[in-house]
């Protein structure tokens, strides 16, 4: 497998693999030699043809902090592998109808496995403002958003993942949110054998702290997209170029 693999998780992929009658039950690996053709594909795949059903609920972690910034772009500086998230947000409770208007919040740990507002948790002295690889953006009419950041580093007992929450109802104020009603909690998780190669490049490799698995990672349940199993499409020719990560989340408005 060339390091230019994309995965097709669940209905992202749609165009390139035909999910099962589940539609969500794992995910495919393909190679491609246009990565940007593949990443425009996955991004604008429409609803009804990528997830009716509901993405799983899990723990939103010990790291959440309230308020989140509300900005394209949370990497604050943070060195790392560039990852381009786009998130499509389907109301499973509408026929998978695009869900417009909703707030998607993502945070995630540093390259030292740290996050912002609780570093030293994992070992590691480095400035903390509270802010860092923390924010979200509002979906629009198609119910995608887009979201700047890097490729997590890990920390122990835990694989290399990603907090997100979905808020509906909220309204913005200058640079974040206030009220709202918290919809959906989920965690994202990435292809290991692609982040074997990111956690073994410049500054993660500077984090000695033991690694786990996806495959032994206590919360991920091997269920593919609706586990919140990202599709990843290359934008370069190597690792450190960095990733186009896409998701379909089918939620409950109910």
């Amino acid at each position: 497998m060339t390091r230019r693999k994309v995965l097709i998780a669940g209905g992202a992929g749609v165009a390139v693999v035909t999910a099962g009658a589940a539609g969500l039950a794992g995910a495919a690996t393909v190679t491609t030699s246009d990565s940007a053709a593949s990443a425009d594909a996955a991004a604008t795949a429409t609803a009804s043809s990528a997830v009716c059903s509901l993405t799983s609920e899990v723990t939103e972690g010990p790291y959440s902090l309230d308020g989140a910034l509300v900005r394209t772009d949370i990497t604050e500086g943070k060195d790392g592998v560039p990852v381009e998230y786009t998130f499509t947000v389907v109301d499973e409770d509408n026929d998978c109808e695009p869900l417009a208007d909703a707030l998607v919040e993502i945070w995630h740990c540093d390259t030292l496995g740290e996050y912002s507002g609780f570093v030293g948790g994992n070992g590691h002295t480095e400035d903390d403002d509270g802010t860092f690889l923390r924010g979200g953006q509002v979906t629009d009419s198609n119910g995608q958003c887009s979201i700047t950041s890097i490729w997590p580093g890990h920390y122990v007992s835990r694989a290399v993942h990603v907090h997100l929450r979905v808020h509906t109802g909220v309204t913005l104020t200058d640079t974040s949110y206030t009220g709202g009603t918290l919809l959906h909690t989920g965690q994202l998780f990435f292809d290991q054998d692609i982040n074997t190669e990111v956690q073994a490049l410049s500054p993660y490799s500077d984090n000695t702290t033991k690694e786990t698995l996806l495959e032994n990672d206590g919360i991920y349940d091997d269920g593919g997209a609706s586990s919140g199993l990202l599709t990843l499409t290359a934008l370069g020719s190597s690792v450190s170029d960095g990733y186009a990560a896409t998701l379909t989340m089918g939620v409950s408005t109910s």
